[in-house]
Protein backbone atom coordinates (compact mmCIF):
# COMPACT_ATOMS: atom_id res chain seq x y z
CA UNK A 1 0.00 0.00 0.00
CA UNK A 2 1.14 3.33 -1.03
CA UNK A 3 0.28 6.42 0.97
CA UNK A 4 0.75 10.14 -0.13
CA UNK A 5 -0.65 13.35 0.78
CA UNK A 6 -1.77 15.27 3.86
CA UNK A 7 -3.54 14.14 6.84
CA UNK A 8 -7.03 15.68 6.16
CA UNK A 9 -7.22 14.28 2.30
CA UNK A 10 -5.06 10.78 2.73
CA UNK A 11 -4.89 8.53 -0.77
CA UNK A 12 -4.49 5.12 -0.41
CA UNK A 13 -3.80 2.82 -3.38
CA UNK A 14 -3.98 -1.08 -3.18
CA UNK A 15 -3.26 -3.49 -5.19
CA UNK A 16 -5.78 -6.31 -5.23
CA UNK A 17 -6.00 -8.94 -7.93
CA UNK A 18 -4.15 -7.33 -10.61
CA UNK A 19 -6.25 -3.78 -9.96
CA UNK A 20 -5.38 -1.12 -8.61
CA UNK A 21 -7.77 1.22 -6.69
CA UNK A 22 -8.10 4.12 -5.32
CA UNK A 23 -9.92 4.60 -1.73
CA UNK A 24 -10.24 8.95 -0.45
CA UNK A 25 -10.46 9.02 3.47
CA UNK A 26 -11.53 12.89 3.32
CA UNK A 27 -14.72 12.95 5.43
CA UNK A 28 -16.70 14.74 3.12
CA UNK A 29 -16.06 11.75 0.54
CA UNK A 30 -16.13 8.40 2.39
CA UNK A 31 -19.62 7.45 2.39
CA UNK A 32 -19.73 7.94 -1.44
CA UNK A 33 -16.10 5.85 -2.37
CA UNK A 34 -15.53 2.09 -1.34
CA UNK A 35 -14.02 1.86 2.01
CA UNK A 36 -11.35 -0.50 3.46
CA UNK A 37 -13.74 -2.82 5.00
CA UNK A 38 -15.95 -3.47 1.95
CA UNK A 39 -13.33 -4.49 -0.08
CA UNK A 40 -13.21 -8.34 1.54
CA UNK A 41 -17.11 -8.32 1.26
CA UNK A 42 -17.14 -7.63 -2.08
CA UNK A 43 -13.91 -9.13 -3.87
CA UNK A 44 -16.35 -12.23 -5.64
CA UNK A 45 -17.32 -9.10 -7.66
CA UNK A 46 -13.53 -8.13 -8.14
CA UNK A 47 -12.52 -11.44 -10.01
CA UNK A 48 -15.15 -10.42 -12.59
CA UNK A 49 -13.44 -8.39 -15.54
CA UNK A 50 -16.92 -6.73 -16.78
CA UNK A 51 -17.42 -5.42 -13.15
CA UNK A 52 -14.77 -5.05 -11.21
CA UNK A 53 -13.38 -2.27 -8.69
CA UNK A 54 -15.30 -0.09 -10.89
CA UNK A 55 -18.72 -1.64 -11.28
CA UNK A 56 -18.68 -1.63 -7.37
CA UNK A 57 -18.03 1.44 -7.39
CA UNK A 58 -20.96 2.05 -9.50
CA UNK A 59 -23.15 0.23 -7.26
CA UNK A 60 -22.62 1.73 -3.93
CA UNK A 61 -23.22 5.08 -6.07
CA UNK A 62 -26.26 4.19 -7.52
CA UNK A 63 -29.87 4.38 -6.05
CA UNK A 64 -32.96 2.31 -6.31
CA UNK A 65 -36.20 2.49 -5.13
CA UNK A 66 -38.07 -1.30 -5.06
CA UNK A 67 -41.92 -0.70 -4.57
CA UNK A 68 -43.29 -3.62 -2.24
CA UNK A 69 -41.65 -5.46 0.10
CA UNK A 70 -43.33 -8.97 -0.54
CA UNK A 71 -42.50 -12.01 -2.23
CA UNK A 72 -40.71 -10.23 -5.35
CA UNK A 73 -39.41 -6.96 -2.86
CA UNK A 74 -37.68 -9.65 0.03
CA UNK A 75 -35.86 -11.77 -2.66
CA UNK A 76 -34.64 -8.26 -4.76
CA UNK A 77 -33.41 -6.40 -1.54
CA UNK A 78 -32.06 -9.14 -0.50
CA UNK A 79 -29.50 -9.63 -3.60
CA UNK A 80 -29.77 -5.37 -4.30
CA UNK A 81 -27.99 -5.17 -0.83
CA UNK A 82 -25.75 -7.70 -0.82
CA UNK A 83 -24.50 -6.50 -3.88
CA UNK A 84 -23.72 -3.02 -2.56
CA UNK A 85 -26.03 -1.08 -3.76
CA UNK A 86 -25.70 2.06 -1.91
CA UNK A 87 -29.09 3.51 -1.52
CA UNK A 88 -32.18 1.65 -1.49
CA UNK A 89 -35.77 2.93 -0.71
CA UNK A 90 -38.61 0.77 0.41
CA UNK A 91 -42.29 1.72 0.35
CA UNK A 92 -45.07 -0.48 1.74
CA UNK A 93 -48.07 0.26 3.58
CA UNK A 94 -48.73 -3.50 4.66
CA UNK A 95 -47.90 -5.47 8.13
CA UNK A 96 -46.41 -8.90 8.06
CA UNK A 97 -49.48 -11.48 7.62
CA UNK A 98 -49.17 -15.36 8.46
CA UNK A 99 -49.91 -16.21 4.75
CA UNK A 100 -46.68 -13.87 3.70
CA UNK A 101 -44.64 -16.31 5.26
CA UNK A 102 -44.80 -18.87 2.71
CA UNK A 103 -42.62 -16.61 0.09
CA UNK A 104 -41.47 -13.33 1.77
CA UNK A 105 -38.40 -14.61 3.61
CA UNK A 106 -37.26 -11.22 5.37
CA UNK A 107 -39.90 -12.10 8.09
CA UNK A 108 -40.75 -14.40 10.75
CA UNK A 109 -43.71 -16.17 12.81
CA UNK A 110 -42.65 -13.19 15.44
CA UNK A 111 -42.86 -10.37 13.01
CA UNK A 112 -46.57 -10.70 12.32
CA UNK A 113 -48.81 -7.26 12.51
CA UNK A 114 -45.68 -5.69 12.21
CA UNK A 115 -45.12 -3.37 9.24
CA UNK A 116 -43.06 -4.72 6.38
CA UNK A 117 -40.56 -1.58 5.16
CA UNK A 118 -39.52 -1.53 9.30
CA UNK A 119 -38.42 -5.53 9.55
CA UNK A 120 -37.23 -5.29 6.05
CA UNK A 121 -34.36 -2.64 6.55
CA UNK A 122 -33.64 -4.46 10.01
CA UNK A 123 -32.89 -7.46 8.47
CA UNK A 124 -31.23 -5.66 5.16
CA UNK A 125 -29.21 -3.61 7.99
CA UNK A 126 -27.85 -7.02 9.97
CA UNK A 127 -27.10 -8.25 6.32
CA UNK A 128 -24.73 -5.24 4.93
CA UNK A 129 -23.97 -2.47 7.12
CA UNK A 130 -22.95 -0.32 4.48
CA UNK A 131 -26.05 0.49 2.35
CA UNK A 132 -28.21 3.26 3.56
CA UNK A 133 -31.81 2.53 3.69
CA UNK A 134 -34.88 4.98 3.58
CA UNK A 135 -38.30 3.49 4.06
CA UNK A 136 -41.77 4.55 3.37
CA UNK A 137 -44.31 3.62 5.27
CA UNK A 138 -47.16 4.43 2.94
CA UNK A 139 -49.03 3.45 -0.73
CA UNK A 140 -47.32 4.44 -4.11
CA UNK A 141 -49.56 6.70 -5.29
CA UNK A 142 -50.41 9.57 -7.72
CA UNK A 143 -49.35 12.13 -4.99
CA UNK A 144 -46.10 10.96 -4.29
CA UNK A 145 -44.54 8.82 -7.31
CA UNK A 146 -43.34 11.65 -8.98
CA UNK A 147 -41.37 12.74 -5.92
CA UNK A 148 -39.60 9.18 -5.52
CA UNK A 149 -39.27 8.36 -8.94
CA UNK A 150 -37.24 11.11 -9.10
CA UNK A 151 -34.99 10.65 -6.09
CA UNK A 152 -33.65 7.08 -7.48
CA UNK A 153 -31.60 6.10 -10.19
CA UNK A 154 -33.43 3.13 -11.10
CA UNK A 155 -37.19 1.65 -10.12
CA UNK A 156 -37.80 -1.86 -9.32
CA UNK A 157 -42.18 -2.91 -8.94
CA UNK A 158 -42.69 -5.84 -6.56
CA UNK A 159 -46.17 -5.11 -6.68
CA UNK A 160 -49.29 -7.07 -7.34
CA UNK A 161 -51.83 -4.88 -9.05
CA UNK A 162 -52.42 -3.54 -12.41
CA UNK A 163 -53.01 0.75 -10.81
CA UNK A 164 -49.87 0.43 -9.03
CA UNK A 165 -48.09 -1.11 -12.12
CA UNK A 166 -49.16 1.07 -15.04
CA UNK A 167 -48.46 3.96 -12.20
CA UNK A 168 -44.99 2.72 -11.81
CA UNK A 169 -44.72 2.68 -15.50
CA UNK A 170 -46.47 6.21 -16.37
CA UNK A 171 -43.93 7.87 -13.34
CA UNK A 172 -41.18 6.21 -15.03
CA UNK A 173 -41.55 7.45 -18.64
CA UNK A 174 -42.22 11.21 -17.79
CA UNK A 175 -38.75 10.87 -15.61
CA UNK A 176 -37.12 8.88 -18.12
CA UNK A 177 -36.13 6.38 -15.42
CA UNK A 178 -35.63 2.86 -16.01
CA UNK A 179 -38.88 0.49 -14.75
CA UNK A 180 -37.45 -3.38 -13.85
CA UNK A 181 -40.95 -5.01 -13.66
CA UNK A 182 -41.83 -8.58 -12.43
CA UNK A 183 -45.12 -10.41 -11.86
CA UNK A 184 -45.83 -13.54 -10.33
CA UNK A 185 -48.98 -15.87 -10.31
CA UNK A 186 -49.14 -19.55 -9.58
CA UNK A 187 -46.14 -20.99 -11.38
CA UNK A 188 -45.41 -18.56 -13.75
CA UNK A 189 -43.18 -15.48 -13.48
CA UNK A 190 -43.12 -12.54 -15.59
CA UNK A 191 -40.16 -10.18 -16.02
CA UNK A 192 -39.21 -7.15 -18.12
CA UNK A 193 -36.97 -3.77 -18.69
CA UNK A 194 -39.01 -1.12 -19.80
CA UNK A 195 -37.78 2.53 -20.57
CA UNK A 196 -34.17 1.58 -21.20
CA UNK A 197 -32.63 4.24 -23.01
CA UNK A 198 -30.00 2.77 -25.69
CA UNK A 199 -27.82 5.18 -27.95
CA UNK A 200 -30.30 7.47 -27.64
CA UNK A 201 -33.31 5.79 -28.26
CA UNK A 202 -35.98 4.94 -25.62
CA UNK A 203 -37.14 1.58 -25.57
CA UNK A 204 -40.88 0.36 -25.07
CA UNK A 205 -42.76 0.55 -21.77
CA UNK A 206 -45.18 -1.46 -20.31
CA UNK A 207 -47.97 0.22 -22.01
CA UNK A 208 -46.88 -0.74 -25.27
CA UNK A 209 -47.49 -4.79 -24.23
CA UNK A 210 -50.67 -3.64 -21.91
CA UNK A 211 -52.41 -0.73 -23.50
CA UNK A 212 -54.99 -1.30 -20.85
CA UNK A 213 -55.56 -3.26 -17.88
CA UNK A 214 -58.17 -6.21 -18.38
CA UNK A 215 -61.52 -6.59 -16.95
CA UNK A 216 -60.95 -6.87 -12.89
CA UNK A 217 -63.18 -9.87 -13.05
CA UNK A 218 -60.62 -11.64 -15.57
CA UNK A 219 -57.97 -11.41 -13.05
CA UNK A 220 -57.67 -13.50 -10.55
CA UNK A 221 -55.61 -12.66 -6.97
CA UNK A 222 -53.17 -14.56 -5.37
CA UNK A 223 -55.24 -15.57 -2.56
CA UNK A 224 -57.54 -16.84 -5.65
CA UNK A 225 -55.15 -18.81 -7.56
CA UNK A 226 -52.75 -19.17 -5.51
CA UNK A 227 -48.89 -18.64 -6.18
CA UNK A 228 -45.87 -21.01 -5.59
CA UNK A 229 -43.54 -19.90 -2.36
CA UNK A 230 -40.31 -20.61 -4.27
CA UNK A 231 -41.22 -18.20 -7.49
CA UNK A 232 -41.29 -15.06 -6.23
CA UNK A 233 -37.72 -15.69 -5.30
CA UNK A 234 -36.65 -16.94 -8.05
CA UNK A 235 -38.36 -14.00 -10.39
CA UNK A 236 -37.11 -11.59 -7.65
CA UNK A 237 -33.58 -12.50 -7.83
CA UNK A 238 -33.79 -12.01 -11.51
CA UNK A 239 -35.16 -8.59 -10.51
CA UNK A 240 -32.24 -7.73 -8.47
CA UNK A 241 -29.82 -9.04 -11.76
CA UNK A 242 -31.54 -6.96 -14.22
CA UNK A 243 -31.11 -3.59 -12.00
CA UNK A 244 -27.29 -4.56 -11.54
CA UNK A 245 -26.46 -4.63 -14.76
CA UNK A 246 -28.48 -1.35 -15.67
CA UNK A 247 -26.32 0.28 -13.20
CA UNK A 248 -23.02 -1.28 -13.90
CA UNK A 249 -23.63 -1.35 -17.57
CA UNK A 250 -22.73 -4.97 -17.73
CA UNK A 251 -24.53 -7.72 -20.50
CA UNK A 252 -27.69 -7.38 -21.91
CA UNK A 253 -30.34 -5.40 -20.27
CA UNK A 254 -33.94 -7.50 -20.77
CA UNK A 255 -35.39 -4.67 -22.55
CA UNK A 256 -37.53 -5.09 -25.38
CA UNK A 257 -38.09 -8.38 -24.38
CA UNK A 258 -40.45 -10.06 -22.09
CA UNK A 259 -39.34 -13.15 -20.06
CA UNK A 260 -41.55 -15.72 -18.99
CA UNK A 261 -40.61 -18.37 -16.77
CA UNK A 262 -42.75 -21.51 -15.87
CA UNK A 263 -41.28 -23.16 -12.67
CA UNK A 264 -43.72 -26.13 -13.02
CA UNK A 265 -42.20 -27.10 -16.24
CA UNK A 266 -39.09 -25.49 -15.91
CA UNK A 267 -39.76 -23.64 -19.04
CA UNK A 268 -38.07 -20.09 -19.96
CA UNK A 269 -38.53 -18.24 -23.02
CA UNK A 270 -37.88 -14.94 -24.15
CA UNK A 271 -40.75 -12.87 -26.51
CA UNK A 272 -39.58 -10.01 -28.38
CA UNK A 273 -41.81 -6.79 -28.23
CA UNK A 274 -41.47 -3.58 -30.03
CA UNK A 275 -43.03 -0.25 -29.44
CA UNK A 276 -47.03 0.25 -29.62
CA UNK A 277 -47.77 3.49 -31.89
CA UNK A 278 -51.64 3.42 -31.18
CA UNK A 279 -50.64 4.32 -28.02
CA UNK A 280 -50.92 7.59 -26.75
CA UNK A 281 -47.85 9.45 -25.50
CA UNK A 282 -47.95 9.70 -21.46
CA UNK A 283 -47.61 13.11 -20.02
CA UNK A 284 -49.24 13.28 -17.10
CA UNK A 285 -50.42 11.23 -13.86
CA UNK A 286 -54.02 10.04 -13.69
CA UNK A 287 -56.03 8.26 -11.73
CA UNK A 288 -54.78 4.71 -11.67
CA UNK A 289 -57.66 3.34 -9.24
CA UNK A 290 -60.72 4.74 -11.87
CA UNK A 291 -58.24 3.64 -15.05
CA UNK A 292 -58.44 -0.04 -13.27
CA UNK A 293 -61.98 0.50 -11.78
CA UNK A 294 -64.19 -2.40 -11.25
CA UNK A 295 -67.58 -0.73 -12.48
CA UNK A 296 -68.60 -1.06 -9.25
CA UNK A 297 -70.76 2.19 -8.59
CA UNK A 298 -71.18 3.80 -4.54
CA UNK A 299 -71.72 0.94 -2.51
CA UNK A 300 -71.87 1.23 1.33
CA UNK A 301 -69.54 -0.93 3.05
CA UNK A 302 -69.42 -2.26 6.61
CA UNK A 303 -66.56 -3.15 9.05
CA UNK A 304 -65.97 -6.37 10.24
CA UNK A 305 -66.96 -5.54 13.61
CA UNK A 306 -70.27 -3.96 11.77
CA UNK A 307 -70.62 -7.24 10.57
CA UNK A 308 -70.23 -9.30 13.26
CA UNK A 309 -73.31 -7.46 15.15
CA UNK A 310 -75.26 -7.98 12.02
CA UNK A 311 -74.51 -11.96 12.53
CA UNK A 312 -75.61 -11.82 15.76
CA UNK A 313 -78.83 -10.28 15.30
CA UNK A 314 -81.14 -13.26 14.77
CA UNK A 315 -83.64 -10.69 13.46
CA UNK A 316 -81.30 -9.06 10.84
CA UNK A 317 -83.06 -10.26 7.32
CA UNK A 318 -80.22 -10.10 4.57
CA UNK A 319 -77.90 -12.58 2.60
CA UNK A 320 -74.55 -13.18 3.87
CA UNK A 321 -72.24 -14.22 0.63
CA UNK A 322 -68.55 -15.30 1.10
CA UNK A 323 -66.79 -14.72 -2.67
CA UNK A 324 -63.40 -16.07 -1.17
CA UNK A 325 -62.16 -19.50 -2.66
CA UNK A 326 -63.13 -23.54 -1.32
CA UNK A 327 -59.17 -23.50 0.85
CA UNK A 328 -59.75 -19.85 2.66
CA UNK A 329 -63.29 -21.02 3.25
CA UNK A 330 -62.24 -24.03 4.88
CA UNK A 331 -59.86 -22.41 7.14
CA UNK A 332 -61.60 -19.75 8.74
CA UNK A 333 -65.28 -18.47 7.60
CA UNK A 334 -68.01 -16.46 9.35
CA UNK A 335 -70.74 -18.56 8.33
CA UNK A 336 -71.55 -16.95 4.75
CA UNK A 337 -72.77 -18.73 1.30
CA UNK A 338 -69.68 -19.64 -0.20
CA UNK A 339 -69.99 -18.95 -3.70
CA UNK A 340 -66.06 -18.34 -4.47
CA UNK A 341 -65.56 -15.78 -7.24
CA UNK A 342 -64.52 -17.70 -9.97
CA UNK A 343 -67.95 -19.38 -9.96
CA UNK A 344 -69.86 -16.17 -9.22
CA UNK A 345 -71.22 -15.38 -12.27
CA UNK A 346 -73.42 -18.55 -13.06
CA UNK A 347 -74.68 -18.50 -10.16
CA UNK A 348 -75.45 -14.90 -8.86
CA UNK A 349 -79.04 -14.85 -10.90
CA UNK A 350 -80.15 -17.30 -8.37
CA UNK A 351 -80.11 -15.23 -5.38
CA UNK A 352 -82.60 -13.56 -3.68
CA UNK A 353 -83.60 -9.77 -4.85
CA UNK A 354 -86.17 -9.45 -1.97
CA UNK A 355 -83.42 -9.36 0.45
CA UNK A 356 -80.37 -7.25 1.06
CA UNK A 357 -76.98 -8.41 0.19
CA UNK A 358 -73.98 -8.60 2.18
CA UNK A 359 -70.35 -9.53 0.10
CA UNK A 360 -67.52 -10.16 1.92
CA UNK A 361 -63.63 -11.40 1.17
CA UNK A 362 -60.45 -10.97 2.89
CA UNK A 363 -59.83 -7.26 1.05
CA UNK A 364 -62.46 -6.15 -0.59
CA UNK A 365 -61.23 -6.76 -4.08
CA UNK A 366 -63.22 -9.55 -4.75
CA UNK A 367 -66.18 -8.37 -3.14
CA UNK A 368 -66.08 -5.30 -4.82
CA UNK A 369 -65.81 -7.93 -7.98
CA UNK A 370 -69.03 -9.33 -7.31
CA UNK A 371 -70.90 -6.39 -6.65
CA UNK A 372 -69.88 -4.83 -9.62
CA UNK A 373 -71.34 -8.27 -11.46
CA UNK A 374 -74.41 -7.67 -9.09
CA UNK A 375 -75.20 -4.43 -10.09
CA UNK A 376 -74.79 -5.28 -13.73
CA UNK A 377 -77.80 -8.28 -12.92
CA UNK A 378 -80.01 -5.76 -11.76
CA UNK A 379 -79.74 -6.08 -7.89
CA UNK A 380 -79.71 -2.74 -6.07
CA UNK A 381 -78.98 -3.35 -2.37
CA UNK A 382 -75.84 -4.71 -1.84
Amino acid sequence: MVVSGSASHITATHALYGFSFTILNNTSMKDSLLRQVEMARYERHFSLPELGITGQQKLKNSSVLVIGAGGLGCAMLSYLVAAGVGNIGIIDDDVVDITNLQRQVLYTTADIGQPKVEIARERLLALNPHVHIDIYKERFTSANAAYLVNKYDVVADGSDNFPTRYLVNDACVIAEKPYVFASVYRYEGHLAVFNYYRNGAKGINYRDIFPTPPPPTLVPTCAEGGVLGVLPGIVGAMQANEVIKLITNIGEPLADRLCVFDAHSFNLKTLKTKKNTSVETITKLINYDLFCETGVSEVPEVSIFELKEMLNDVTANFQFIDVRETTEYAHHNLGGILIPLSTFGSRARFLSRDRPMIVVCKSGKRSANAVAQLQQLGFDSV
